[in-house]
Parts: C-alpha cells; sequence; structure tokens
C-alpha cells in the first residue's frame, strides 16, 4: 500500500523522484506533484545594476513552482518575476519566485508570493493538466 509520500514523489507527468535535476538534494520530495506543461515563460530580473528580461519554455507546473528551460543565466537563490500564460487563464499570470536549482539551462523555481486568485487558478490549472496526462 503507498503513502501520501509515494503519491507526491511520482507526479502526473510519471517523474520519480530518481528524475529530478541533478541539482536538487537527495531525498527531496516535492509538496506537490508537478505536470507537463510546455508554454512559453518570460523571466525578469535585477542584475549587475540593470533589469533584464530573457526567455524559455516550461515542463513542468505544480502548485508551489514551474520548471523551464530558459536562454538567460540565474544563480540558485536569485527572486525574478516570471509570467506564464496558463490554459484555462484569461492573461498571463505575472508571479514573484526564487530560483531553487538551475542544471545547465534548465531552472527550477519556487512561486513566492501569490494572491488568492492566482492560487485558485494554480490549482484549477494543475487539476486540468492532470486530465490531460
Amino acid at each position: 500500500m503507498g503513502t501520501e509520500k509515494d503519491a507526491r514523489a511520482v507526479g502526473a507527468a510519471g517523474a520519480s523522484s530518481s528524475d529530478k535535476p541533478r541539482g536538487e538534494k537527495p531525498g527531496f520530495n516535492r509538496r506537490f506533484p508537478r505536470f507537463a506543461l510546455d508554454v512559453r515563460v518570460q523571466v525578469k530580473m535585477f542584475q549587475d545594476g540593470e533589469f533584464r528580461t530573457c526567455w524559455g519554455r516550461s515542463v513542468e507546473l505544480g502548485q508551489d513552482g514551474i520548471g523551464a528551460t530558459l536562454t538567460g543565466t540565474l544563480k540558485a537563490g536569485e527572486i525574478v518575476t516570471l509570467e506564464i500564460p496558463l490554459p484555462l487563464a484569461p492573461y498571463p499570470m505575472k508571479v514573484r519566485a526564487i530560483v531553487r536549482y538551475c542544471q545547465g539551462l534548465r531552472y527550477g523555481f519556487e512561486f513566492l508570493t501569490m494572491d488568492g486568485e492566482q492560487r485558485d487558478t494554480i490549482e484549477r490549472v494543475c487539476q486540468y493538466l492532470a486530465t490531460q496526462a
């Protein structure tokens, strides 16, 4: 019989905890499952005294974060603003996030400040993506 921890380790995208990027800590368990999502994302950051923007593609989405492949260079711990066009949403969602890991061009972001409407939208999108797997 599986546990809730086991269910979190294997998300709807089919990734097990052993499939996580090498930049994540061994034994790392997600709070929420991740779901495959391929959309163009914009990342805005403040680096070297100026605002910069880079673009990329999302890989996966969860209620607490997103994974993406980017054209720019970020460091773990850096705070950014993400602009993400989501299915079921009338306009792109803008949210602050922290870079949790980077492996080559692939980055993992944890959402920081979301209002209730944004949380509801992310939850609804994740439920929708779960049915698409």
